[in-house]
């Protein structure tokens, strides 16, 4: 059962909270977050990607950006443009894209249950990007950024979020970026705090939604300092790392798309001919098409979109890997006809994040960039669970979930 304990968050105040909060640090580039903070010395982008305070061509895992990092984040404490609470308390976050609202509960999860698999995961990790953060970590002595956890619906914890809710919250404001309302409530009352508590213990599972490498480094870290502590005791702040916890059905997955530089030595005729072996391959004209339902792909070449519908026999729906259409899409395409084998090292493909849409996919092809593109339709919450109740990993670039947390809004302390 999964173990959850509040903690004394690190918050800017109510009236910097826009000066300082971020997008995370994984979505965007040094140059990008260069332009983004500006003149603005209170971004977090100054602990989060401390290059920015180098010149353009230092490396991002230079030693001395890591340092810079904790030099920043005890300057923003210093400056009080983050202030620890008082209290340990559980906090509320909620997220409004196009009109939908998801409130995440955030709380400090347990190492132990990222180490025993309580905690899930769906993806595979670089260990390169798990040092990285694991760096960041160490140096920092905190969590600055939260992970994405999902968790099996729960009508107790729902109806305290329905009622915190309806209350004034603590942040409320539109980031300028991607133009989702983000907000944040206190959960300080005692009785309550314990309601939270134990109704995650009833919980079997949580579930890694987003936020793979970040979860590794901080349960790896906290792991690291148990073993550092002679007198380790297992109640240490270090035993826990800040994670964003959402009731599984609210939340939002998009497509994850594919766009191919060459069609491996075939023409355009000859591609088509080897799809239709697997798929039935329709003509959908000019006008952006989107896949409709499960093992429905989208096809765009030659200025013309295709629907291809994955034939009988090409999968397992009784295999939550084989079923996939990432897999689908990945053994009868990619592999089998462009010989693409390696997803996460081949030049040859890039991905585009479903919150960019199907004209990215378009533009990209008739900019000469690529020569076709192929959406997929999006993987379901409930697919996602049922890998990892299975321990199984999801191939590659499967999932892309929106909205991102926004960082800066809570940081974790491991002391």
């Amino acid at each position: 059962m999964a173990v959850v304990k509040p903690f004394k968050g690190i918050r800017p105040p109510k009236e910097l909270v826009e000066k300082v909060e971020s997008r995370p640090y994984d979505v965007l580039n040094s140059d990008e977050a260069r332009e983004e903070a500006g003149n603005n010395e209170m971004s977090l982008y100054h602990i989060i990607k401390p290059e920015i305070d180098f010149s353009p061509e230092t490396s991002e895992y230079d030693p001395r950006v890591y340092e810079k990092a904790a030099e920043n984040f005890q300057k923003f404490q210093d400056n009080g443009w983050l202030v620890q609470d008082d209290k340990e308390q559980y906090y509320i976050y909620a997220q409004t894209m196009n009109g939908k609202t998801q409130y995440g509960l955030v709380v400090g999860a347990y190492v132990e249950d990222y180490l025993s698999g309580v905690i899930k995961k769906h993806e595979l990790t670089r260990r390169d990007k798990e040092e990285d953060r694991m760096k960041h970590v160490r140096v920092n002595n905190a969590n600055i950024e939260p992970v994405f956890f999902a968790y099996p619906d729960n009508e107790i914890l729902n109806n305290l979020i329905i009622r915190y809710t309806a209350t004034t919250p603590e942040y409320d404001f539109i980031a300028p970026i991607d133009g989702f309302r983000h907000q944040l409530w206190i959960i300080s009352n005692d009785d309550d705090i314990q309601t939270v508590t134990e109704e995650f213990s009833k919980i079997p599972y949580l579930y890694i939604a987003d936020g793979h490498h970040r979860s590794a480094a901080a349960a790896l870290v906290g792991a690291e300092k148990a073993k550092q502590n002679p007198n380790h005791t297992g109640t240490e702040e270090y035993n826990y790392f800040m994670a964003v916890c959402f009731q599984a059905s609210q939340l939002t997955i998009l497509d994850y798309n594919r766009v191919v530089k060459d069609l491996n030595g075939m023409s355009s005729e000859q591609f088509i001919e080897a799809i239709e072996k697997n798929f039935i391959v329709e003509d959908r004209g000019t006008d952006i098409y989107k896949p409709e339902r499960l093992h429905e792909f989208s096809l765009y070449l030659d200025s013309h979109w295709y629907s291809l519908t994955a034939k009988e026999g090409t999968f397992d729906d009784a295999d939550p890997i084989g079923r996939l259409d990432v897999d689908i899409s990945s053994r009868l395409i990619l592999d089998d006809i462009l010989g693409i084998k390696d997803l996460r090292s081949d030049k040859r493909i890039d991905f585009v994040g479903g919150l960019r849409g199907l004209n990215e996919l378009k533009r990209r092809v008739d900019n000469g960039e690529m020569r076709m593109a192929l959406a997929l339709y999006p993987v379901s919450m409930h697919q996602i669970m049922d890998i990892a109740d299975s321990w199984k990993i999801m191939p590659p670039k499967a999932t892309w979930f929106e909205p991102k947390l926004r960082s800066g809004l809570i940081i974790h302390k491991l002391v």
